[in-house]
């Protein structure tokens, strides 16, 4: 009977222990909701600590803004954000507040509400879910100007405001200007339509967390290995693989695969490429000195009735390395079959044994690796790709070979580096010369001797 009672609290506690792995396992990033209506949102709305809000709960948290009387809603969207960012970046970094608009805007608003951890699956499809609630006009910007906005209030207005991307390779100082400058996006535009008289609801949120939450896992094998490796989980879905009989010829993979045309129509292409992969790449070509990758997607949104991407590759041998390269020389956008788009495409290549890798790639000119406009049908497109990964040649495994950076070895940070220490040696040297140069008297006065000549040639 004893064994009985001393085994019911171990059970429980595992059962507990189960459960809390479970939960944190979940990437989870933070969503800010605000409101110049008042009683958007009821205040005694309290969701416990370590909940993470799924799709269903984001749902009905989300129903007072389609029912609101305004009918304006802007979605800010960022790459990435976590909740240790509010705290982290305000304190680490004195009177820097980069935050500072949206907590005033937060604390000032008649109705707000705060969400400390949504699940990344439920805000990876947000935006489609907001153009399904309700008949939107929608207005997507990357570069917004306030000051040409134009709100229609006649209509329900979605409007979503791509906000920068947060590089994973950037420090934190550079996080933390990127953030500063988003903030002051978001203070400008919400003070532009307060101006206005615009009634409108607003929703801050990201696509997935900044800070990798360290691995459940590792942290449970924590008493037993006192040094634990953390990689990074964040991943949900593999890579895009083209096969020519049981051979991978061609892999494809991005954390952020997106595309805006005319200013207007926004295209999210991640769920249709990876998640559910309903993506038509029967059209991809490969060989040994081109390659093709085609993807081909069917109504990818309302007004496209089909949307062709090709990322032409190709494979040669320079002299001057001694090897081959394999190069990604141009990317193709082919709308409803009729509309064609071509962009040339600037430091993506990698020796033809390595994969290509880069944080961001599109047509911004912040970009590292860009998308060049070749004809007038290209500058109606904006492209943006982040984490991108591909491999059209030389395949082993099914799997990535080594991926060859598109951030080169030397930064502007080493050649400011280098730069200042060759004029520090060349300073050292001179000075090291300089002494070498002095000399000492050979001769001295005796001064029971005459006293010493010395002529003027010496």
């Amino acid at each position: 009977m004893m064994q009985l009672h001393s085994a019911a609290p171990a059970l429980l506690l595992c059962s507990l222990a189960a459960l809390f792995k479970m939960s944190l396992s979940v990437d989870h990033v933070p969503m800010l909701l605000w409101s110049t209506q008042r009683s958007q949102w009821n205040p005694e709305t309290a969701l416990h600590e370590g909940h993470v809000v799924s799709a269903q709960e984001l749902t009905a948290l989300l129903q007072p803004v389609f029912t609101q009387n305004s009918g304006n809603l802007i979605l800010f969207l960022q790459d990435t954000l976590s909740i240790e960012d509010f705290t982290y970046l305000s304190e680490s970094y004195g009177n820097k507040n980069p935050f500072q608009n949206v907590q005033e805007i937060l604390q000032s608003s008649p109705s707000s509400l705060v969400l400390p951890a949504v699940d990344c699956k439920a805000t990876r499809y947000l935006l489609s879910f907001l153009q399904e609630s309700g008949d939107w006009k929608l207005t997507n910007t990357t570069n917004l100007d306030v000051s040409q906005l134009e709100v229609n209030t006649s209509k329900p207005n979605l409007l979503v405001v791509q906000l920068q991307p947060l590089a994973s390779g950037l420090n934190e100082i550079s996080t933390l200007e990127t953030i500063a400058e988003n903030d002051k996006i978001i203070g400008r535009l919400t003070m532009d339509l307060q101006e206005r008289g615009i009634h409108f609801s607003v929703i801050y949120t990201a696509v997935r967390p900044s800070r990798i939450s360290r691995r459940t896992d590792v942290v449970w094998e924590l008493r037993r290995q006192l040094m634990a490796t953390e990689e990074d989980d964040s991943s949900s879905y593999p890579p895009l693989n083209v096969t020519t009989g049981n051979d991978t010829c061609i892999l494809f993979y991005a954390r952020n695969f997106s595309l805006n045309a005319n200013n207007s129509v926004f295209i999210d292409l991640i769920n249709a490429t990876f998640v559910t992969q309903n993506v038509d790449t029967a059209s991809s070509e490969c060989s040994n000195i081109n390659t093709t990758l085609s993807l081909k997607y069917t109504k990818p949104v309302n007004g496209i009735s089909s949307l062709e991407i090709r990322f032409l590759m190709t494979n040669k041998f320079y002299e001057g390395s001694a090897r081959n390269w394999s190069t990604l020389d141009s990317v193709e956008i082919v709308q409803d079959e009729e509309k064609f788009a071509k962009f040339n495409v600037s430091v993506i290549s990698a020796p033809a044994e390595y994969s290509f890798h880069c944080q961001l790639v599109g047509t911004s000119n912040l970009h590292p690796a860009r998308l060049i406009p070749t004809n007038n049908e290209a500058k109606n497109w904006d492209v943006f790709i982040s984490t991108l990964q591909i491999q059209g040649f030389n395949i082993e495994n099914n799997q990535f070979s080594y991926a060859s950076d598109c951030t080169g070895f030397f930064t502007p940070g080493i050649w400011m580096g280098l730069a200042t220490s060759i004029v520090l040696l060349w300073i050292l040297a001179y000075g090291i010369h300089m002494i070498m140069q002095l000399t000492t008297n050979s001769r001295f006065d005796d001064p029971k001797g005459p006293a010493l000549s010395v002529p003027q040639t010496e």
